[in-house]
């Protein structure tokens, strides 16, 4: 019995003496580089269009094209580009699952979140390295309101709001919603909570 315990304590010295294990952190494994910090001097006027991503500059608008509605605006060569806010939940940030993606280091890959509730659109900032500023303040959360400057890290957009033209028979509805069912409007008889 004596004979079996250095035995054991032997192939526990053994496998202490391996290699070390480098663990790799989950970012660098799939090829994404950490935030970077962002300096004072790189907050002057950047083209933003050139930090969106291929995918997020094809869903891009022409401001004299764009129906009514919310959007997040991008200059670019003297012209305003739109993206359209169609979702309750949009994320922003460099991350490949973000709706509007940024192709910079500065940009966190979760930077922040626009909320579309009702008549209220709100930027949420996603714990970002590099923070997100309503107006040149910094913020967690904010209403946004038409014109107000947003920027995520280095990058800026202008929230804008599009309205209806006039003479346009179709109204314009936040977040693309729908009447209700005219079985559920009050005093139509049918299918609904107001049925009689």
């Amino acid at each position: 019995m004596t004979l079996l315990f250095p035995v054991i304590w032997c192939a526990v010295v053994m496998t202490t003496r391996q290699a070390p294990l480098t663990l790799v952190p989950p970012a660098a494994a799939h090829g994404e580089q950490p935030t970077t910090a962002i300096g004072a001097s790189a907050l002057e006027s950047l083209d933003t269009y050139r930090l969106l991503d291929h995918r997020t500059r094809d869903s891009l608008l022409a401001i004299a094209t764009a129906p009514a509605g919310r959007y997040l605006g991008f200059e670019h060569l003297g012209q305003t580009l739109l993206l359209a806010l169609t979702r309750p939940i949009t994320h922003i940030g460099r991350g490949l699952i973000a709706d509007v993606r940024f192709e910079d280091p500065r940009v966190s890959r979760r930077h922040a979140i626009v909320a579309l509730r009702g008549r209220s659109v709100r930027v949420l900032d996603d714990r970002s390295a590099n923070g997100t500023f309503v107006n040149g303040t910094r913020i967690t959360v904010a209403e946004l309101s038409d014109g107000d400057v947003v920027r995520f890290g280095p990058a800026a957009a202008q929230y804008v709001e599009v309205a209806p033209v006039s003479g346009d028979v179709r109204r314009w509805r936040p977040n693309g919603s729908r009447p209700a069912p005219r079985a559920s409007w009050p005093g139509v008889r049918g299918r609904g909570p107001s049925a009689d």
